[in-house]
């Protein structure tokens, strides 16, 4: 599994089955929480990830179907939509310098 580290992450994609819904509203908080560290983040169904995501938050039912179609990417699979500590792990590596992965 890639590794990245929080400081070179400037792109994180939230990933899900069909692309509406509550994924949509967590794109829009992680997009809120993530703007001060200057942090890209996009919203799209697991099967369009772009070639460029460094980081990929998706559900835990879809974490290996988007490790295959993003193998160079981290990916962060989550539980629940509101409150998962996936978020504030991946915010934490980000602001604190550390790593994600592996």
């Amino acid at each position: 599994m890639p590794t990245i580290a929080g400081a070179d992450i400037r792109k994180v994609v939230v990933a899900c089955d069909a692309g509406m819904g509550s994924s949509v509203m967590l794109a829009s908080q992680m997009r809120k929480r993530l703007k001060k560290y200057d942090v890209a983040v996009e919203h799209v169904a697991v099967n369009s990830i772009p070639s460029d995501a460094q980081v990929v938050l998706t559900q835990s039912s879809l974490a290996a179907r988007a490790q295959g179609i993003a193998p160079d990417a981290v990916v962060v699979p989550f539980q629940m939509f509101m409150g998962d500590p996936a978020f504030d792990k991946v915010e934490a590596a980000i602001r604190d310098g550390g790593t994600l992965g592996a």
